[in-house]
């Protein structure tokens, strides 16, 4: 069955597009409303930013590109459509809407396959009304205005792409490419399918909303526009994907140039009949938002390339796709909905009036609003700033209301009229010459002919008194609103570190703005203390001059800067400060290393206090280690590798940082080589030769150290820093098991947070084990949420939270080690900190054997007939015993420093006949 019926010409409209228009329509009002919701509880959803972002992008406005797609095509293309090709249509966008449901329930609760299933419905969901389009033109007569639905087609199958990237970006990518991804997930969702679909549409319904003519070449630079546009969308997807930033930042260039040809077109509509209504004003503001966001896009990739990070993109994205893409829909659908519902002359103009009313103030308030949200220097100023935005914006709501109550009882008494004079004209009475033709459609103007031109427009007006009014009073609002911020602003004390209000007398502001420029160097702030007059407000200019570490800088007041590559540079906007307060660095473990920023004020003598820069410890987590690890969680495989081949070893370990499980229903922000807390064992022989390749993929600077090395650590264990990589050689001279690690700064935070290693290397004349096992103990200090970062302040005070073997407290209670009754085991034990000890003790049984430290302590057969019950290791020492065990069972091992045992420092082996 074809999916579209085109109907001859001349054929009777057909009686069910306002009823499918109003079916379909419903799902745009509801995400309207979660939308509000969503803005007013963010503080309190999970992931409220990508939530309210793809709320707008697929919720609001790939629902009306959907809808309203179909409906310009109607138009263009004179199609009329079968019931069964609406009830499709009506199918299609219900599944977009379980779709995103679906995508936003997977970003609220971080379930990464469930955000790739919702992925997967809306790809498949826009690709059937790519398809559904294409036969609908293909089946069309020829006409002037075809090639804009040809666009649609290819913008919407653009979609589905940039869908597969959001979902790969659910798992959390490492930069470089959580910035790749997004920039090109940016650039076929909002450049691909929203601009080209957009752009196509403007080029007929602008002059249209004006109630004016198109320009002569208005449809041939839209032709040029569109393809100009798509070829710059390949150029920034490609670019970004493949990390050439000149080449994302010459796509978007050529992407505003391919605005820029027809939007003179537009320009000389505007000049010929400017905007008179809310539509009008909306729809033209959103264009320049647009190219704000378009040209400032360009900027960021041109100037920061590879320094580029995910969160300097996010900065202005959401104001601007509020300002850009909501504005733009909202604008559009106020203008057709009456259009829509129809009914004639008479009833057109009262819904447009319900519509319209207040336009300029909604439209003034709405742009004032997100002024202030994106200039804005002070917290209660970009907040108030949001809160006009989405006021101005959520008047539609009510707007839509009126206008159907307003129109509903008008259609329903026409169609009474309507009634009445069919009657009558049966009885030979005369018709009412009052019922006149319907108002045109919105693009009714577009002729199949090539030739053909629009009606003439009315005498062009000047913008009536009550705009005048609505803009002043819309103008006005939005700075009595800016003042109150900055008041707040000036007045709402600064914050100490530990989140206490600065104890201060009334500070009144001075106007004055005090800039500073400090660098980051060497886990220092140079200078580490300011002055700054009381009442003026503080901007600060950071540079990272450290050669590989990443930095940043924040203040208790949420002022801060994005994560600083070497050699970046970031403004601080910190707002008016009116008593001592601190900014400091949040990269795990700078901040107790001395990255502290004071700020004092002239002329005050209260100082703020902060215990030298060390936090109180948060108190121990309370853990159920008698519960098994989550289901998702891959029990470590104990059993000693097998001697790697050859005697040259090339590996290459990749640091990033990822959540991980280490305790039943706890998680942690682990630092990792190659993807897991605790990196790879690597056994090999002495005299091998190592050829480590590392590759920093995080988002701060890494490093290596390997113990079983002898080599200047000049070189080979300098930090280096994201997207950077090094050569770590060395030949293994002697027997032991040597931990390796990262020796950035602080050490101890990034061991506690997984980044280390063992390296086994067997003496000559090592017998052989029935069964070999290792076992590496380390130690972790836990923030009070999960997946947080390790807690620096327990570190410095020695109260770990987890002691684990091999990196998950007591996997082995639930998974236990395998021998049997008269086999000899070898089990390898190194303690690698960052700073406990361990006392390794198997329960039941004695050692006969004991390696420590490249020596025998104890050997089997020892004729003295003594033996060892614990392993005595400090921090960074490593071994092995063996023993025998005589009897099946179920024989547990412990760290027999019980409190170390006690926060899972546990294991079993189950001995079988």
């Amino acid at each position: 069955m074809p999916e579209i019926t085109s109907a001859p010409v001349g054929r009777k409209p057909d009686t069910n597009k306002r009823s499918w228009h109003r079916k379909a329509s419903r799902p745009v009002s509801g995400w309207l409303v979660a939308l509000l919701i969503v803005a007013v509880a963010n503080p309190w959803i999970p992931q409220s930013r990508w939530l309210l972002v793809h709320m707008v992008t697929l919720g609001v406005a790939t629902t009306s590109i959907m809808v309203w797609g179909q409906y310009f095509t109607e138009a263009i293309l004179h199609n009329n459509l079968t019931d069964t090709d609406r009830s499709r249509q009506v199918l299609r966008i219900r599944l977009l809407a379980v779709g995103i449901v679906i995508t936003c329930i997977g970003m609220v609760v971080t379930w990464p396959w469930i955000t790739v299933t919702g992925a997967a419905v809306i790809g498949s969901t826009l690709t059937w009304y790519a398809f559904a389009l294409g036969h609908q033109v293909r089946h069309a007569l020829p006409g002037r205005f075809d090639s804009t639905v040809w666009f649609y087609c290819a913008a919407a199958c653009l979609l589905p792409l940039g869908a597969t990237l959001g979902a790969i970006m659910a798992f959390s990518p490492t930069e470089p490419w959580r910035t790749r991804l997004l920039v090109a997930h940016q650039a076929l969702n909002l450049l691909g399918f929203v601009g080209l679909t957009v752009v196509g549409t403007l080029i007929t319904l602008w002059p249209t909303v004006l109630r004016t003519k198109m320009q002569p070449a208005q449809d041939r630079h839209g032709k040029i526009s569109l393809c100009v546009m798509f070829v710059a969308v390949a150029a920034t997807t490609t670019g970004a994907l493949c990390g050439l930033w000149w080449l994302a930042a010459l796509g978007v260039t050529a992407h505003i140039v391919g605005i820029c040809i027809v939007l003179g077109d537009l320009v000389a509509c505007s000049v010929h009949r400017p905007p008179r209504d809310f539509p009008g004003f909306t729809m033209g503001a959103a264009i320049c938002w647009m190219l704000v966001w378009l040209v400032w896009l360009a900027w960021k990739l041109a100037s920061n390339g590879t320094r580029l990070l995910a969160d300097d993109i996010f900065t202005l994205s959401v104001p601007v796709i509020v300002g850009f893409l909501l504005q733009l829909l909202i604008g559009a659908m106020s203008y057709l909905m009456p259009m829509v519902m129809g009914g004639g002359p008479k009833i057109v103009r009262a819904t447009n009036a319900k519509m319209h009313a207040y336009g300029a103030l909604r439209a003034t308030i709405t742009n004032a609003g997100l002024l202030l949200w994106v200039l804005a220097m002070g917290t209660w100023t970009r907040r108030i700033g949001m809160v006009l935005t989405v006021v101005g914006l959520a008047t539609f709501l009510p707007a839509t209301a009126a206008m159907v109550r307003t129109g509903v009882p008008m259609l329903k008494e026409k169609g009474r009229q309507m009634a009445a004079r069919k009657a009558a004209s049966e009885i030979g009475e005369a018709p009412d010459p009052d019922n006149g033709p319907a108002q045109a459609a919105p693009v009714a103007s577009l002729d199949r002919s090539a030739t053909s031109k629009p009606a003439e427009p009315a005498p062009t007006a000047p913008p009536n008194r009550r705009s005048f009014v609505g803009a002043f009073a819309g103008l006005a609002t939005a700075l009595t609103a800016a003042a109150v911020g900055h008041h707040l602003d000036q007045t709402t004390p600064t914050d100490d570190t530990n989140g206490s209000a600065a104890v201060v007398g009334h500070v009144a502001p001075t106007g004055h703005t005090t800039t500073v420029n400090i660098t980051a160097k060497g886990m220092k702030y140079h200078p580490s203390t300011i002055t700054v007059p009381a009442g003026d407000q503080l901007v600060v200019e950071i540079t990272n001059k450290d050669p590989n570490q990443v930095h940043d800088l924040q203040f208790a007041n949420g002022a801060h800067s994005p994560r600083l590559a070497p050699g970046d540079h970031a403004t601080v906007k910190v707002g008016v400060i009116t008593g001592p307060t601190e900014g400091w660095c949040t990269i795990v473990g700078h901040k107790s290393m001395g990255m502290v920023l004071d700020v004092q004020v002239a002329g005050m003598s209260g100082v703020h206090d902060r215990d030298d820069h060390v936090d109180t410890a948060d108190p121990r987590r309370r853990i159920d280690l008698a519960k098994a690890p989550g289901k998702d969680f891959r029990t470590r495989d104990a059993v000693l590798p097998p001697l790697m081949t050859g005697r040259v070893h090339r590996m290459t370990l990749i640091a990033q940082e990822s959540v991980q499980e280490i305790a039943p229903e706890t998680t942690i922000d682990a630092m990792t080589y190659n993807g897991r807390y605790m990196a790879p064992v690597i056994h090999a022989r002495i005299g091998d030769e190592m050829r480590v390749h590392l590759v920093n993929r995080g988002t701060m600077g890494h490093s290596l150290d390997f113990h079983a090395g002898t080599v200047s650590p000049t070189r080979v264990m300098r930090t280096i820093a994201p997207g950077q990589e090094l050569d770590y050689n060395f030949t293994l001279h002697r027997a032991g098991i040597w931990l390796y690690h990262c020796s950035t700064a602080p050490m101890s935070a990034h061991i506690a947070a997984g980044m280390f290693g063992a390296v086994i290397v067997p003496p000559h004349d090592l017998p052989r084990a029935d069964r070999e096992f290792y076992l590496v103990q380390s130690e972790t200090y836990l923030s009070e949420h999960n997946g947080a970062e390790v807690n620096t302040a327990k570190i410095a005070n020695e109260t770990p939270d987890l002691t684990m073997f091999n990196g998950h407290a007591n996997q082995y209670v639930f998974e236990p080690l395998k021998a049997r009754v008269g086999e000899r085991v070898r089990i390898w034990v190194l303690a690698a900190g960052p700073s406990r000890g361990c006392s390794f003790h198997v329960v039941g049984t004695q050692f006969d054997t004991v390696f420590k430290e490249g020596a025998y302590t104890l050997k089997r057969g020892n004729p003295e007939g003594g033996g060892c019950q614990a392993l005595d290791l400090a921090s960074a020492q490593g071994g092995f015993v063996e023993m025998v065990f005589e009897e099946p069972g179920r024989y547990t091992f412990v760290n027999h420093s019980f409190v170390e045992m006690e926060r899972g420092a546990k294991g079993f082996i189950e001995v079988t006949t």
